[in-house]
C-alpha cells in the first residue's frame, strides 16, 4: 500500500494562505510509534494551486426605507381620483398652462416658473443657503387652474435631485393628500404613470436631498390620462374552489427515488454517496483569527475581553459560477458491517466533472495540535496510485457516475481493491496515531508527551472527512470553463457502519462530533453547526446527505432563484448571466428575483416605518366583499395580487405606475404580562397608491427551508390531526383544499399562509406569476392574473419559465435543508469568543422546551413528525423531523383576522407556520428589518405570541401568566430552533 503522508504536504502548501496562525505547523511532540516518518514533501507547482477567491456578499436589491421622521398624509379620497367612467381609450395629451410656485427659491434667476417654461436650459433651484433652517423640507407646487384629469408626470432633474420625496395633490392648496412616495429617487428623468388624479394642484414635497445643494428641476411635464399611461381594465373570472376534501387526490408518489444516497450490498457493505460543492474556505475559518490562549493571535476579543466581529468567513457561501462544473460526488464503500471483517476500511471514489490531481482527500482533523484551529488533518488515507499526486497535470480522469444501488466496479477494482475505480481512489483503514492531551495551566488541552498509537478502524468510529478540488487550467479549459482550478469544500462527519451525520464542535478545538437525533430538526439532512460566521447563508444549504447527482440539481435550481428574470443577471457577482432567464418578466411585478422577497431564503422586509412600500410582501386582492365558493373575483385593475413595480418592456427602464401598497400608520395597543412587563403590539395600516380593493390581505414571504420535508409528509399524517370538536383548550385544526392547476385534481393544501397551494411546484409557478409576472406551462399567459377563463395555452402563451427551470427551482426547494437546533454547547477553545448564535445555555433551553410543552404550544406547533416515501428524493424520505407545525388551519381570533377568504380558510384562519430556523431570523436577514406573523407586524417573538387568539387564546394566556424565568427560558428555546 502507498504511504499515508501524501496529502498532508499538499494541504500545508495550499492552505497556509488561509490566514493567521491556523496552520499545520505542529508544535506538539512528533508521533513516536505507529506512524511512518514523513519524507520531504514533493510539492506540485504552486501556480497550479491558487487560493480560492473570497466571494462578496450578495446584493439584496431592495428599496431603502423611508426616513423615520418623514411626513405622512392620507391617500386621496375618491373625489380626487378619476371616476371609473372616465374614458382612457385615447392617447394622452400634454397639459399646458401650468403655473408653478415654491416654498422658496435660492435666487431670483432659478425661480419656480422656470420648471414649467419649456426651456431645458433654465431650472428651478430650491432655497438652501445658510439662512434656511431645513433645506430638505422644500417644495414646488403646480397649479392647473381648475380641477384637471392628470394621468402622467415627468420630471427632468439637474444633478441636485431628491433622493426621497412625496407627491401630494389637492383641490384647494390647503388640504393635501399623498399620491406617491419615493424613497430611492434616481435623478435624471423620472416618469410617473397612471396618476389617476382629478385635482387642481400637485406638489413635490422634498424629504431628503441628494447633494448639499437645493433641489434643482429643469422641467416638469404633465399629460392627461390615456391608454398609453393608464392601467387597462381586466376581464376577470372566478377561480372555483371545492368546499371539502371528499374528492381529494394525493400527490403522486414515485416508487423509487431519483438517486440512491445510501444502500447496502448483499454482504452487508454500506455504500454512502453524497455531493460536494466548491467553497472558498474551511468550516471553522471565521472572519477573525482565533487561536487558543497562549498559542497565537486571537482577534475574536478585544483587550477588554469583549467580542469582536470583523466580518464572516467564507464556508457556507457560494463560489463564482457554483452551478458550473463546481460540484462533484463522493462514494464511501464501508465494510464495517460485513460479518467476519475485523479490520474494516472505507474505499473512497470521487466523481468530478473535469480531470483532477490525485490526493484530494483528508480524514481526521488534527485535534491534538493547539496550533491547528481552522483546519489541519491527520491522515490523507492511502492514495492507490501515488503518481496521480506527484506528477504534473491532472491525471485523474472523469469517471461516469454509477447507477442507483450499484457499484461501478462490483467485481473488479484497482490493485486488488474491489470497488475502487482507479488509482485516484483512496483507502482509509487506520485511525492515525496522535498525541494524548492534558490541560495546561491555562486550561488548553495540549500534548502531554504520550503517543496514542495508530489502530485499525472499527465500527462506530467517528470520522471527519473533507474533499478538495485540485484541477488545472488545462483541464478546465478543456471543458470550456474559465473558472478557478482550486476549491475547498464541506467538512462532513461519517460514522463507521452508519453513514453521514450532522456535526457540532467539541473540545479540543471544535473537534467534530455527531449531533444527537433530538436536535436534528430536518432529520439526517440537517445543517451542521456553523463555525465560519456564515449565518446569513444558513438557510441556503443543501441537505447534509444530498446525493452526488442531486447536488448539481440543487445548484442549478439555486441559480434560477437568484436570477433576475428580466436581465438574466445573478444577484451575486462573478456568476455568468443566465441567458435563458432574460426577458421573461412582464411590465408589472413586485420583484425580479425570488430572493428579493425571501431575503437570503428567509423572510421579506417587515413593515417598520410609515411610507414604506411593501413590495417585498404580497397583497392578495379581490373585487368584492364576499367570495364565491371560497374565492374572490379578481380585481379589474390588479387581478389577484398587487404588482407594485414596473419597467418599460422595450428599454428596461424602471417606471412608476402607482400600484403599490404602503404603510400609512400603525395601530398600537399595550398588554401587561404577569411580571409587570409591558408589551406594545403594533399592527400596520396599509394604504394604496391606486384604487382601494374591496378585499385584501397583506402577507410576508416565509422562510424557504425544509419545504421538501413538509411535502414528504403524507396526507394521512396531516389529516389524522384534524378535529371536529375542540380539545380541552379549544384547539381544533382544519384542512384546506385546492385544485392542482395542472391536473384539476382536488388536493390537500400545504403551502402559503392559508394552505392554498397544493405542492411546491404549484407554489413556485403561482409565485412566479403573481409576484414576478413570469409565466410557465402551468400559467401560460399573464391573463391568468385575471382568472381561469383565458388561462390556457389555447388563449395564447407568453415567454416564461422553461419547464426544466420550473423543475430545477422545485427540486432546489425540495433539497433545501433545515439547520440543526442549537441546544448543544460548542467546545470553543480557551479565550475564543463564541459566535453569538452558538453562545447558548443548554439548561435554559431545556427548561424552555418543557415550558413550551406544558403550556401546550405544541398543540399546533407539532414538535415531531415522520415523513413518508412520497418524495422523489431519498434525502427527505422516512425522516423524523421537528418542524413545529401541524400543517393545518387554526382560527387565530379577531386580532389577527384579515377578513380575506381562501378556500376553506376564513379571515381568521391561518396555517400553522413552521418554527424551525426561527432563532436564526435576524442573522439570516443580515440587517434588513424582520417581523413575525402573516403581515410581519410582530417585532419580537413575545409580541408574536401575545397576538395569538381564537383557538390559541387559552395557551396565549398561559404564556402571559408565566413568571419571568419561565418566559425567558421559553424564548431561549425558540431562539435555539
Amino acid at each position: 500500500m502507498a504511504a499515508h503522508w501524501l496529502l498532508i504536504p499538499l494541504l500545508v502548501l495550499t492552505l497556509s494562505a488561509c490566514g493567521g496562525d491556523s496552520s499545520s505547523d505542529n508544535s506538539s511532540p512528533p508521533p513516536t510509534s505507529g506512524t511512518p516518518a514523513e519524507p520531504d514533501p514533493v510539492s506540485p507547482p504552486t501556480e497550479d494551486l491558487p487560493e480560492p477567491d473570497f466571494e462578496p456578499a450578495p446584493n439584496t436589491d431592495i428599496s431603502p426605507l423611508p426616513s423615520p421622521d418623514a411626513p405622512i398624509l392620507p391617500a386621496p379620497p375618491d373625489t380626487l381620483r378619476l371616476a371609473d367612467s372616465y374614458d382612457k381609450s385615447q392617447l394622452a395629451e400634454t397639459i399646458v398652462g401650468v403655473v408653478a410656485s415654491s416654498s422658496g427659491d435660492e435666487n431670483n434667476n432659478n425661480t419656480a416658473d422656470k420648471a414649467v417654461d419649456g426651456d431645458f436650459n433654465s431650472r428651478w433651484e430650491s432655497a438652501w443657503g445658510e439662512n434656511i433652517s431645513d433645506p430638505d423640507d422644500a417644495w414646488i407646487q403646480f397649479d392647473f387652474g381648475s380641477k384637471t384629469a392628470i394621468g402622467y408626470m415627468k420630471l427632468y432633474w439637474e444633478n441636485a435631485y431628491a433622493d426621497e420625496y412625496a407627491i401630494y395633490v389637492s383641490d384647494d392648496a390647503k388640504d393635501w393628500y399623498q399620491l406617491r412616495y419615493i424613497t430611492a429617487g434616481k435623478g435624471n428623468t423620472e416618469a410617473f404613470y397612471n396618476l389617476n388624479a382629478h385635482v387642481r394642484y400637485i406638489r413635490l414635497q422634498g424629504v431628503r436631498r441628494h447633494t448639499q445643494y437645493g433641489y434643482s428641476l429643469f422641467e416638469a411635464e404633465f399629460k392627461s390620462p390615456g391608454r398609453d399611461n393608464s392601467m387597462p381594465t381586466l376581464e376577470t373570472s372566478y377561480v372555483a374552489y371545492p368546499l371539502d376534501g371528499n374528492s381529494r387526490t394525493p400527490l403522486p408518489a414515485p416508487a423509487k427515488p431519483v438517486e440512491s444516497i445510501s444502500f447496502t450490498l448483499a454482504d452487508g457493505t454500506l455504500v454512502t454517496r453524497f455531493g460536494m460543492v466548491g467553497r472558498s474556505r474551511h468550516a471553522r475559518e471565521r472572519g477573525e483569527e482565533w487561536n487558543e490562549y497562549g498559542f497565537g493571535s486571537n482577534d475574536t476579543i478585544d483587550g477588554q475581553g469583549n467580542a469582536v466581529d470583523k466580518g464572516p468567513g467564507a464556508h457556507l457561501n457560494f463560489v463564482a459560477n457554483y452551478f458550473k462544473n463546481r460540484t462533484w460526488g463522493v462514494e464511501f464503500i464501508d465494510n464495517s458491517n460485513v460479518a467476519g471483517v475485523k479490520e474494516p476500511r472505507i474505499i473512497v471514489n470521487q466523481y468530478f466533472m473535469q480531470a483532477q490531481k490525485g490526493g484530494g482527500h483528508a480524514f481526521v482533523r488534527r485535534f491534538d495540535d493547539p496550533n491547528v484551529t481552522g483546519f489541519g488533518w491527520m491522515s490523507p488515507g492511502d492514495l492507490l496510485d501515488d503518481s496521480t499526486y506527484l506528477s504534473d497535470g491532472a491525471p485523474c480522469p472523469v469517471v461516469p457516475k454509477p447507477d442507483n444501488g450499484k457499484l461501478l466496479n462490483p467485481d473488479s477494482g484497482y490493485n486488488d481493491i474491489i470497488g475502487a475505480n482507479d488509482g485516484c481512489s483512496v483507502v482509509f483503514d487506520t485511525y492515525p496515531s496522535h498525541s494524548q492531551l492534558s490541560a495546561n495551566a491555562d486550561g488548553v488541552l495540549v500534548p502531554n508527551g504520550t503517543n496514542v498509537p495508530a489502530r485499525p478502524l472499527k465500527k462506530g468510529d467517528i470520522i471527519e472527512f473533507t474533499s478538495s478540488f485540485f484541477s488545472t487550467r488545462e483541464a478546465m479549459d478543456a471543458i470550456g470553463d474559465d473558472g478557478a482550478v482550486r476549491y475547498y469544500t464541506n467538512e462532513l462527519t461519517y460514522v463507521m457502519g452508519e453513514g453521514l451525520r450532522p456535526w457540532y464542535g467539541v473540545q479540543p478545538r471544535l473537534m467534530n462530533k455527531p449531533l444527537p437525533k433530538r436536535v436534528l430538526q430536518g432529520g439526517l439532512g440537517s445543517v451542521s453547526y456553523d463555525y465560519a460566521d456564515n449565518s446569513s447563508f444558513i438557510f441556503q444549504q443543501p441537505h447534509n446527505t444530498i446525493g452526488m447527482q442531486n447536488i448539481q440539481r440543487f445548484m442549478e435550481g439555486r441559480r434560477w432563484l437568484h436570477t433576475n428574470l428580466w436581465s438574466g443577471d445573478h444577484n451575486e457577482t462573478g456568476n455568468d448571466r443566465n441567458d435563458d432567464g432574460r426577458r421573461l418578466q412582464g411590465q408589472h411585478f413586485n420583484q425580479s428575483t425570488c430572493v428579493s422577497c425571501h431575503i437570503n431564503n428567509g423572510r421579506s422586509v417587515a413593515p417598520v416605518v410609515v411610507n414604506q412600500r411593501l413590495d417585498t410582501m404580497v397583497v392578495r386582492v379581490g373585487a368584492e366583499d364576499e367570495p364565491a365558493n371560497g374565492q374572490y373575483l379578481p380585481h379589474p385593475i390588479y387581478g389577484q395580487s398587487l404588482q407594485m413595480n414596473a419597467r418599460s418592456t422595450t428599454t428596461g427602464a424602471t417606471e412608476n405606475w402607482g400600484n403599490a401598497a404602503y404603510v400609512s400608520d400603525f395601530n398600537s395597543s399595550k398588554i401587561t404580562l404577569a411580571d409587570g412587563t409591558v408589551v406594545e403590539l403594533r399592527e400596520p395600516v396599509i394604504a394604496f397608491e391606486g384604487p382601494v380593493p374591496a378585499s385584501y390581505s397583506l402577507r410576508s414571504a416565509q422562510p424557504l427551508i425544509g419545504m421538501g420535508l413538509l411535502e414528504a409528509i403524507s396526507d394521512e399524517t396531516i389529516l389524522n390531526r384534524v378535529r371536529n370538536t375542540p380539545d380541552v383548550d379549544g384547539v381544533l385544526g382544519t384542512a384546506n383544499y385546492a385544485y392542482d392547476p395542472e391536473t384539476g385534481d382536488v388536493r390537500l393544501g400545504r403551502y402559503g399562509w392559508k394552505a392554498g397551494k397544493v405542492s411546491l411546484r404549484h407554489q413556485v409557478a403561482n409565485a412566479a406569476l403573481l409576484d414576478m409576472s413570469v409565466t410557465s406551462s402551468i400559467y401560460p399567459n399573464r391573463t391568468c392574473l385575471a382568472g381561469p377563463q383565458y388561462c390556457d395555452a389555447a388563449s395564447g402563451t407568453e415567454a416564461g419559465l422553461p419547464d426544466d427551470a420550473l423543475q430545477l427551482m422545485t427540486d432546489y426547494l425540495q433539497l433545501l435543508a433545515v439547520p440543526a437546533q442549537r441546544s448543544m454547547s460548542s467546545g470553543f477553545p480557551q479565550g475564543v469568543s463564541p459566535l453569538a448564535y452558538l453562545d447558548i445555555e443548554p439548561e435554559k433551553i431545556a427548561q424552555g422546551e418543557q415550558v413550551f410543552k406544558e403550556i401546550r404550544c405544541n398543540a399546533c406547533h407539532l414538535d415531531e413528525v415522520q415523513t413518508s416515501t412520497r418524495s422523489k428524493f431519498a434525502e427527505v424520505r422516512n425522516q423524523t423531523i421537528r418542524p413545529y407545525t401541524d400543517m393545518l388551519l387554526h382560527d387565530m381570533g379577531e386580532g389577527l383576522a384579515d377578513e380575506f377568504v381562501e378556500g376553506l380558510a376564513n379571515g381568521q384562519m391561518w396555517r400553522t407556520p413552521a418554527l424551525w430556523g426561527i432563532g436564526y431570523t435576524k442573522y439570516v436577514a443580515a440587517g434588513t428589518p424582520t417581523g413575525y406573523l402573516h403581515d410581519g407586524r410582530a417585532r419580537t417573538l413575545t409580541e408574536a405570541i401575545v397576538w395569538h387568539g381564537g383557538e390559541a387564546e387559552v395557551i396565549k394566556n398561559r404564556f402571559i401568566n408565566l413568571n419571568s424565568d419561565d418566559r425567558q427560558a421559553l424564548l431561549a428555546f425558540l431562539g435555539s430552533l
